[in-house]
């Protein structure tokens, strides 16, 4: 708990209270008025983070409403920055760009050509989204997301991983300089930004809460077996002695008759009751919060790359990244732009996940979904 005692210890002092650091796991706080109204607080207070606290410690953790409470402290402050970068100026460029290139690209219906390499600066933005999960059980987590909005690239898995981990290795926050800043370029505009963002959120969530739902569907699988083998047995049970009262005479056997066909029909509207409450212990609702975001002006080496497909040309930008000594995957015009693997279309030389150049269900035509994002301009299908 020495991470959440050290955070609190500095949002709290930035409240303009006085702390003091108390052993085990403790933390003694002096409080003004405004902290102490909005927390609950008398003026002298002392707050416990671990199984063992000091004496008549209040005691906080992750659990409860506690992060709740101070993230209503904090208000919007922290939720976006700038920082700058600051990476040896002896980190040289990889002295084999063809082979660098070759593993970072790759074009299977089209060639390319490096044209040049030169040191730049970059716009990066990292994004976290934090995500909840209720179904019968809860589950909660935290995605980044990461774009060089220089290139267009999306960063992700280990070299956006490597990039974070590089950034919280670095003590000292840098500001960024008025040149540097603009030589980055300029930001994406918000209806760039939410286009790109949207579905790279949603596949992302959907990718860490494979675990959550497929033990969700065992369970609801589980249950839905248990209340059907108990609802047969009751309708079987009932169906037998029917058929056994088939042939019988009577006045009694013909109440006898229709007390089965009853129960039968009782049990039938009992177990889809109960189904429908399976479903709605099991419904699966998620919803997603954007927390914090950060501008990362980053040096880096820029690969200016000619796309060459039949008759057309278009040139790109790769980046290298000395921090990490990593290079980014190639942008994508449409889909997730995860991997390296691209397709690139005849008309615009559109680069493009496989499923962008992919034939029409409809009509077999191979089309470019970012040239016809709609429908397909052959039939006219509404693309999926």
């Amino acid at each position: 708990m020495g991470a959440l005692r050290d955070f609190v210890a500095d949002m709290l002092e930035s409240e303009g209270a006085a702390t003091e650091l108390i052993e085990p796991d403790g933390l003694g706080v002096l409080a003004p008025e405004p902290l102490r109204a909005a927390m609950g607080w008398p003026e002298l207070t002392r707050l416990g983070f671990g199984s063992t606290m000091p004496a008549e410690a209040v005691p906080i953790g992750l659990e409860g409403d506690w992060l709740d409470r101070f993230g209503t402290l904090l208000g919007e402050r922290g939720r976006f920055a700038e920082r700058q970068l600051a990476v040896a100026a002896n980190s040289p460029a990889p002295n084999d760009p063809q082979r660098l290139l070759d593993r970072a690209l790759d074009l299977p219906n089209a060639v390319w050509r490096l044209q040049d390499v030169n040191p730049a600066w970059t716009r990066c933005l990292l994004l976290a989204f934090r995500y909840t999960a209720i179904s019968d059980e809860k589950r909660e987590g935290l995605i980044w997301l990461g774009f060089n909005q220089g290139t267009g690239a999306i960063m992700d898995g280990d070299f956006l991983l490597q990039l974070r981990t590089r950034l919280a290795a670095i003590a000292d926050w840098q500001a960024p300089q008025p040149d540097i800043r603009r030589t980055a370029g300029v930001a994406w505009d918000a209806v760039t930004a939410t286009a790109r963002i949207e579905r790279l959120v949603e596949h992302r969530v959907r990718l860490d809460l494979e675990g959550f739902l497929n033990a969700m569907r065992r369970r609801l699988d589980r249950d839905c077996g248990r209340v059907h083998a108990y609802h047969d047995d009751l309708r079987r049970t009932a169906q037998m002695k029917l058929a056994a009262l088939a042939a019988a005479p009577g006045e009694k056997a013909e109440a006898d008759r229709k007390r089965e066909a009853l129960r039968i029909a009782a049990v039938e509207r009992e177990y889809a009751a109960k189904l429908d409450d399976l479903r709605h212990n099991y419904h699966l609702r998620v919803t997603v919060d954007w927390m914090q975001g950060l501008t990362l002006f980053a040096p880096v080496y820029r690969y200016n790359v000619l796309i060459k497909r039949r008759k057309g040309e278009r040139a790109i930008s790769i980046d290298w990244h000395p921090a990490i000594r990593m290079i980014e995957p190639p942008l994508s015009d449409w889909g997730l732009g995860v991997g390296r693997a691209r397709f690139v279309c005849d008309d615009r030389l559109h680069l493009t996940d496989a499923g962008g150049q992919a034939p029409c269900p409809s009509c077999g035509k191979a089309w470019c979904r970012a040239c016809h994002s709609a429908a397909c301009p052959r039939c006219g299908r509404a693309a999926a």
